[in-house]
């Protein structure tokens, strides 16, 4: 026990570095990849899209640091220290606990992700994400403040209660990031390869049928990291109706690239349209 937590410790000391150089090497791996073999050819200015996203993905962690004087990791941390969770009080070997940590984690942010499309409410502040005219490594970075605050919120909760091992959630954070840029990639898959792939992970291919501007497409495959969740509610779609080059990305209500720059994105939830897309308006 006291092995782990001092490899806590460790982790915890050194997780800015982890997070900041897996979030530097997977967005310019899949940076390059796009430049090298895209999936779609973008339909708007790559630079006033790229200027918004990445703006808004620099804020957030401000604004997290500004609102909470702990963060996921640190929750995991005294938990751990005052035995709280479920986990935490579990006579169970250490390595079902970090399996148990992720995959809690990730079904937290399957259902989250669904509360965001059901409630009118929340789903003011996601539709920021799905107003992105197109859909690359950028897109999957690009979330309102707000919802990155409820998020928090959410996952605070969860971390105490389950008692996730701080090594878990920091590896869930890590996926987390990588699987979010990875999956709204601009990437060519080969087909045969995606198809075994999304037994496994959540492919570009398979979440971008959930940025189509079809509403019953939009309200589908929620999935971020591990795409059973999808399968086991019945929210998994195979294919965009359109196929993945002629389909179109974002939401009917947002059309116009000039008023989708950061400060329109940062207004949006609170002058926008909902439309159509929130589940109980079905």
């Amino acid at each position: 026990m006291q092995d782990e937590r001092g490899v806590s410790f460790y982790m915890v000391r050194t997780e800015i570095l982890i997070r900041f150089v897996s979030f530097l090497s997977i967005f310019l791996i899949f940076m390059l990849w796009e430049l090298k073999a895209p999936r779609r050819k973008l339909k708007t200015s790559r630079k006033s899209r790229w200027a918004a996203n990445l703006g808004i993905t620099v804020l957030n962690p401000v604004v997290l640091r500004i609102a909470f004087p702990v963060l996921a990791i640190d929750a995991a941390l005294i938990a751990d220290a005052r035995q709280w969770g479920l986990l935490n009080n579990l006579d169970i070997p250490y390595g079902f606990k970090l399996l148990a940590g992720v995959l809690v984690l990730d079904l937290t942010i399957y259902l989250q992700h669904v509360m965001f499309h059901a409630v009118p409410t929340f789903w003011r502040l996601h539709m920021v994400h799905h107003s992105d005219l197109d859909y690359d490594v950028t897109t999957g970075l690009r979330f309102h403040p707000l919802e990155i605050v409820l998020s928090m919120v959410i996952k605070l909760a969860l971390v105490v209660a389950l008692g996730a091992p701080v090594i878990s959630v920091l590896i869930f954070e890590v996926i987390l990031n990588g699987a979010s840029m990875f999956n709204h990639g601009n990437i060519k898959i080969p087909v045969k390869v995606d198809r075994v792939l999304r037994y496994l992970v959540v492919t570009p291919d398979m979440h971008r049928v959930h940025h189509s501007v079809i509403i019953r497409e939009t309200n589908s495959n929620f999935g971020f990291n591990f795409p059973w969740w999808d399968r086991i509610f019945g929210t998994y779609k195979d294919q965009p109706e359109k196929g993945h080059t002629a389909m179109n990305i974002g939401l009917a209500q947002f059309r116009n690239p000039r008023k989708l720059t950061l400060p329109h994105l940062l207004i949006l939830p609170f002058v926008g349209d909902v439309g159509r897309q929130p589940i109980n308006r079905h």
